[in-house]
């Protein structure tokens, strides 16, 4: 009996010390979160950065939020064409998490330089783009993280695919993997449970491509951005998400994605990487809303095709699940990252 009375007392006293040394480690990681990271004048972690292009020298604004030298996530805004503005909502949750994340507006949105080229707004000069902000942000193998979401996500993929060798951790949030089959899903799902009388007149406005008529929007608001990409009253949608799409490059996102989220129809309506998951090693989190433009029956298989795939559902989630499923969209994924740093591969 004593024996194990003995073994039991050596393990406890083995869990607290290790729980002990983890406590430990957090409480570092936090208490240097907002230490000062560069000497001089202090800008908040803006940095403005030098992008070389075929069409000349441009400037794209990243901001930095916190210091972990083991965990730095760049963001990758949707659209194309919005602003890293929606993100805001990621002071709420990963700070606490010692989690250091980088903002980056890419070019053409937001804070940074506008070329006003279409020939500017193309897939593989964006790809070039996010490498050229990593190198000169020093994010390396050891800490770098990246989350693309919506068309963030396509851009993501497409980094990874070339550039993986950088990479810790990927995070492919509200994004499907096959153009064709987004706009085949919104044809023949999300299409058919909309109002007939409405579908009608949304369908004859494309067909005219009377794309500026007020009717198109005032239809497609209620009847499907308040379903499908944000289900929250329209007058609710948090202040961060309406100053974003507000700064919507309309240029950008009409050549990308096409006048509407109603499906796809710009550059990217061919874009098809399904069969190129297999050759994403790094970890990789997929997340999907039931409620989301896109398919999350495909999002769940994409986690399958991925080598280190793992799924993320959030069943009250729409497009813009870190908003309208955001207890389970912010513990989903810092549960990723924070996994991937102690050396997991896929996560639960």
């Amino acid at each position: 009996m004593k024996k194990k009375q003995y073994g039991f007392n050596f393990l406890m006293i083995l869990l607290f010390l290790l729980c002990s040394q983890s406590y430990a480690q957090q409480s570092k990681v936090l208490d240097n979160y907002f230490s000062l990271q560069e000497s001089g004048v202090q800008d908040g972690g803006v940095s403005m950065i030098p992008i070389q292009t075929a069409k000349g020298t441009f400037k794209v604004w990243t901001k930095r939020f916190g210091n972990n030298p083991k965990i730095k996530l760049l963001l990758l805004n949707g659209g194309p064409g919005a602003t890293h503005e929606y993100f805001e909502c990621m002071e709420n949750f990963l700070p606490a998490e010692g989690i250091e994340f980088i903002y980056y507006d890419q070019l053409g949105c937001g804070n940074s330089d506008d070329p006003k080229d279409t020939s500017m707004w193309d897939l593989a000069r964006y790809v070039e783009e996010v490498e050229q902000v990593r190198t000169a942000l020093k994010l390396t193998k050891d800490n770098f993280y990246l989350l693309g979401h919506s068309w963030g996500g396509i851009l993501a993929i497409e980094y990874a695919l070339k550039y993986q060798q950088h990479l810790k951790g990927l995070v492919i949030s509200n994004m499907m993997s096959d153009g064709p089959a987004y706009g085949k899903y919104a044809e023949e799902v999300l299409a058919k449970q909309m109002d007939l009388k409405v579908l009608d007149t949304i369908r004859r406005i494309e067909a005219a491509k009377d794309f500026s008529n007020p009717k198109y929007m005032e239809l497609l608001l209620p009847n499907f951005y308040a379903k499908h990409i944000l289900r929250l009253p329209l007058a609710d949608w948090p202040e961060p998400v309406n100053r974003s799409f507000a700064k919507m490059n309309q240029s950008l996102y009409v050549t990308m994605q096409g006048p509407s989220e109603f499906g796809i129809s710009g550059k990217l309506e061919k874009w098809d990487r399904s069969k190129d998951l297999k050759n994403i090693t790094v970890p990789t989190l997929s997340i999907g809303g039931k409620y989301d433009t896109m398919d999350p029956e495909h999002m769940k298989w994409m986690s399958t095709q991925l080598q280190n795939g793992s799924y993320l559902f959030c069943p009250n989630g729409s497009h813009m699940s870190l908003y309208d499923d955001q207890e389970v969209y912010m513990k989903g994924l810092i549960s990723f990252i924070k996994g991937v740093n102690d050396g997991k591969k896929k996560i639960k």
